[in-house]
C-alpha cells in the first residue's frame, strides 16, 4: 500500500503537479542565461512545496500563511510566463495552457484560504429593535 499524505488528497495539489510537469518542458526549452527561466522554476516549485507544508500545519494561521505564499508563487509563475512572452522567448499560444492551469490553481488556493482563515464575526442586529441595554 502506498502511503498517502494529507496534501496528496488535495485536488489543487494534483493540479499544481500537472502545472509543474507542463512548465518543466517549457523551462528546458529556454536558454539557461534567462533570469525569468530560473525564477519560473523556483516559483512553480514553491507553489507545490508551500501547499504541502501549509497543509501539514495544525494552526489555521500558519496554514493560511503558507497557502498565501503558495498563491503568491502561482501569481509569480504567471508573471514569469508574461515576461517570457514580452521578451519574445515564448508565444501567447504556448503559455496559454499554463496560465489557464494557474488561474484554476489560484482560485482553488484562495478557496482553501477562505476556508481556513480565522474569521471575526459579530452577532447580527435585529431589524427594528431598539438597543436592549438602554
Amino acid at each position: 500500500m502506498t502511503p498517502a499524505f494529507d496534501h496528496e488528497k488535495l485536488r489543487v495539489y494534483h493540479e499544481t503537479l500537472r502545472f509543474v510537469a507542463w512548465v518543466g518542458s517549457i523551462i528546458e526549452q529556454l536558454p539557461a542565461k534567462v533570469a525569468a527561466r530560473d525564477q519560473l522554476d523556483r516559483a512553480s516549485t514553491s507553489i507545490l512545496l508551500n501547499l504541502a507544508e501549509g497543509n501539514g500545519k495544525r494552526s489555521q494561521i500558519d496554514r493560511c500563511r503558507f497557502l498565501d505564499i503558495s498563491r503568491g508563487s502561482a501569481l509569480e509563475s504567471a508573471a514569469c510566463l508574461d515576461v517570457l512572452v514580452a521578451r519574445k522567448l515564448l508565444t501567447v499560444e504556448t503559455v496559454l495552457p499554463g496560465k489557464t492551469m494557474l488561474h484554476g490553481i489560484v482560485l482553488m488556493i484562495a478557496g482553501l484560504i477562505g476556508h481556513f482563515a480565522p474569521t471575526v464575526r459579530e452577532e447580527q442586529a435585529r431589524y427594528g429593535v431598539e438597543n436592549e441595554n438602554d
